[in-house]
């Protein structure tokens, strides 16, 4: 490893040392992801050429902008989506449409409760995608829990179930995406090997977290914003939602259809939204003083101002300097290293990418593993193999091990306010365990069953 590669490592682990402990700097981990993205790729400038062929004498700019571009994009596509989500799960919940939802899961116990969202998580992330129905259930969430202690408690939970749900499903985790698109591994194969040690991963935090929650739940002081819920009829707070969720399930449909990128359908569904409920609001009588106030403030356009950028740009910055470290060639050389010191034991390598993918992206390490490891005829590394199967599993279920460790966790921390370390002190041991019960009931399956 060569010294400006060394710091560019050392930069990175500053900097995600000082977003770990953000609750005792008080410093906005938005910033220190910023920096972390313009420091990493400043100290890439003074040697471009090492890291990229064809950054050399005149041509550095155009070279070393297009690896940056083409990074960026990836990333945009992301945040796009997320940005885009956000916006229609917000304008559904704000409408009236997650209330039947709501409705179905209400009780009176804590622990029914938690069981309740564990299941209903884990079930629609493996339909739409961790990250929607994350933001989904967290809507849900501050609508039937008022305690802010127990909702963090609920709210780890979700990130656990999202992930884990998203890991059997084909279209459930992008890294499971990106594995199924590349041809290793197959829809009924992922499914049918790996949602056992899924569902294993998802219940036994669950069991865990439900020892720190007794008694019943306290009542939840209405939004005053609810009484907007009467502008508009109750057909027309179905169709917002059936739309709204409906739309979100149509996307990896169009995205099949139009091999178009993910962020592209979100704003289909966001734009088709937007128009239906400007025409149900539209009709709103505009001189009614009430509806000016917070009538309007259901509208989009007022809306998308209310989106949390912190958690936005800190995502930029995150995957922005994970890119550095993936053009720089140290995630690769990670993953051979890993495979060398272990001797091609595929359970214990797999099982320490899914360790990193919960403190860098998992993204760039399922993507370095497709092009590093090639697809055989028969054995471990076959299409369905133990290796390609427990890399969906152990990327999607390992990100649930440190709030920043996928988009679920992210946009979670974001909206609940989490932080990184208490996170890590409360929920990280109890992740890890059902992540590693999880390896050994594949192991079990791989052994016995199949």
């Amino acid at each position: 490893m060569t010294t400006l590669t060394l710091s560019i490592v050392t930069v990175f682990i500053i900097g995600y040392f000082f977003i770990a402990i953000e609750s005792l700097t008080k410093i906005n981990k938005a910033a220190i992801a910023l920096l972390m993205f313009v420091f990493c790729w400043t100290l890439f400038m003074l040697d471009p050429g090492s890291y990229i062929a064809s950054a050399i004498g005149d041509n550095i700019p155009l070279a070393v902008s297009e690896v940056i571009e083409k990074h960026l994009g990836s990333t945009g596509t992301t945040l796009f989506f997320l940005m885009g989500a956000m916006t229609i799960v917000e304008l559904v919940d704000q409408n009236g449409g997650f209330n039947f939802v709501r409705d179905m899961l209400k009780t009176r116990t804590k622990k029914a409760l938690l069981w309740r969202i564990a299941v209903m998580t884990f079930i629609l992330s493996a339909i739409l995608d961790n990250l929607t129905t994350s933001i989904v259930m967290i809507m849900i969430l501050r609508k039937l829990v008022a305690d802010k202690k127990d909702r963090l408690i609920y709210a780890s939970l979700v990130v656990i179930s999202a992930n884990s749900g998203g890991a059997f499903s084909p279209i459930g985790d992008v890294t499971t995406i990106m594995l199924w698109n590349k041809g290793v591994i197959t829809a009924l194969g992922v499914i049918t090997e790996i949602i056992l040690p899924s569902i294993v991963s998802m219940v036994i935090p669950a069991y865990f977290l439900s020892l720190s929650l007794k008694g019943e739940l306290g009542e939840v002081v209405a939004d005053t914003e609810d009484a907007a819920d009467d502008y508009l009829s109750a057909k027309q707070r179905k169709t917002i939602f059936f739309l709204g969720v409906g739309g979100l399930i149509f996307v990896p449909i169009f995205k099949s259809i139009t091999h178009l990128p993910p962020f592209v359908g979100i704003l289909l569904v966001l734009g088709v939204l937007w128009t239906v409920t400007e025409i149900f609001y539209r009709s709103l009588p505009h001189d009614n003083e009430e509806e000016s106030g917070s009538g309007m403030q259901k509208r989009i356009t007022k809306m998308l101002a209310r989106i949390d950028m912190g958690t936005i740009l800190f995502f930029l910055g995150i995957l922005m300097a994970v890119a550095c470290l993936e053009t720089i060639g140290v995630l690769e050389s990670l993953g051979e290293g890993l495979n060398v010191t272990f001797a091609g034991n595929h359970y214990l390598v797999t099982g320490i990418i899914g360790i990193l993918s919960s403190i860098v992206d998992n993204v760039p390490l399922v993507a370095g593993c497709m092009g590093m490891y090639p697809v055989e005829a028969t054995g471990d590394m076959a299409v369905d193999g133990v290796f390609w199967q427990l890399l969906a599993y152990c990327a999607g279920v390992g990100g649930s091990m440190l709030i920043i460790g996928s988009a679920a966790g992210v946009v979670v921390m974001g909206l609940e306010k989490i932080t990184f370390g208490w996170y890590m002190k409360k929920i990280t041991w109890i992740a890890f365990v059902g992540y590693l019960a999880g390896i050994v009931v594949y192991w079990l399956e791989k052994t016995y069953l199949f």
